[in-house]
């Protein structure tokens, strides 16, 4: 039988690990204020940099999701790159330090990793959210850490946007994703939380050593959640006040199969609202607390699956063979 060749992918030289983007999901938040207090007893041969970023400030030292707006929705390439005033929001001049610190998005200059941490109020264990379904680094973290963690639920989510209009802090690295861990409430900790966040990040530090080091890596297949839209809440025509809460047949049940017809809200008043769909799709971010101002009850996604090649890392010949020919393309 005719085995495939591995991919070849470029060194993971430098990694940033970031929490606090929401200054009130917290594992984030204590887990890289913990490993900045040991940043500097390396491990013997570290081959990649590491570097912990606390990316909202602020918003962490008043526990609140945001100061002004959303940090996570300011990294859109018009929003990094066009026309602010000096009364722009807090985290619209925090975005374009982070931009400057870890990138510039889209540039060679750019990190080669990002994993920006995040709790969602959703039941939806360990997740993955990336921009790509065909980012075989994240893919392959993704799957170690299935593979080292088999007790915890795993998901791999995909955004289908755009680079130019992906708009979230991990989006500025070539590589990158939010690793979204619940449910834990907003403001608060919980121990089996954060040691799941722990015991991810250090998984994902470990394959990169392995990566780094000349390892192939097997393919295999990963399921992908890949988003299809968000449903808002029922609301009053007047008011827009929502009239209605995620039904109980639904809740907690993160990555279900929703089916046209089953019970999607249960009204103030009583009534059961069904889904009215025209497929299956699966819920997740079910009743998610910080998108009811989004007005985001639940999201559908479509699951599909991927099938992940063997990589391994470039050596330092076919590293210097690759950007000859890229100098060569940019040239033409």
């Amino acid at each position: 039988m005719q085995v495939d060749e591995p991919v070849l992918l470029p060194r993971l030289s430098r990694v940033a690990v970031c929490g606090g983007t929401h200054g009130n999901e917290l594992s984030g938040v204590y887990l890289v204020r913990e490993m900045l207090k040991t940043e500097k007893r390396k491990v013997d041969g570290e081959p990649a940099s590491v570097l912990m970023v606390l990316s909202n400030p602020r918003a962490m030292q008043q526990c609140s999701r945001y100061v002004d707006t959303d940090l996570n929705r300011c990294f859109t390439h018009a929003t990094l790159n066009g026309p602010v005033s000096e009364e722009a929001p807090y985290e619209i001049f925090r975005a374009r330090e982070l931009n400057a610190l870890l990138g510039p998005k889209g540039s060679r200059a750019a990190v080669d990793l990002i994993c920006d941490l995040h709790n969602t109020t959703a039941n939806m264990g360990l997740s993955f959210i990336a921009y790509s379904d065909c980012d075989w680094i994240c893919l392959h973290i993704f799957r170690y850490l299935q593979k080292q963690m088999p007790d915890t639920p795993m998901r791999f989510i995909h955004f289908d946007v755009s680079t130019k209009e992906s708009y979230s802090l991990d989006s500025i690295g070539k590589h990158g994703f939010a690793m979204e861990i619940g449910p834990q409430p907003h403001g608060c900790v919980k121990s089996n939380i954060y040691t799941a966040m722990k015991e991810g990040v250090q998984h994902m530090q470990d394959w990169i050593r392995c990566f780094n080091s000349g390892c192939v890596f097997d393919g295999g297949p990963v399921d992908v959640f890949t988003m299809v839209k968000n449903v808002d809440y029922p609301r009053d025509g007047e008011t827009r006040s929502i009239t209605a809460a995620i039904h109980p047949r639904l809740q907690d049940r993160d990555f279900c199969l929703l089916h046209p017809g089953e019970p999607l809200f249960q009204a103030f008043s009583g009534e059961t609202i069904k889904y009215k769909g025209n497929e299956p799709l699966y819920a997740f971010f079910i009743n998610e607390c910080a998108y009811y101002e989004k007005g985001i009850a639940l999201s559908l996604a479509r699951k599909k699956r991927v099938t992940v090649p063997s990589i391994r890392v470039q050596t330092d010949e076919e590293e210097r063979a690759s950007e000859q020919s890229f100098a060569s393309e940019e040239e033409e």
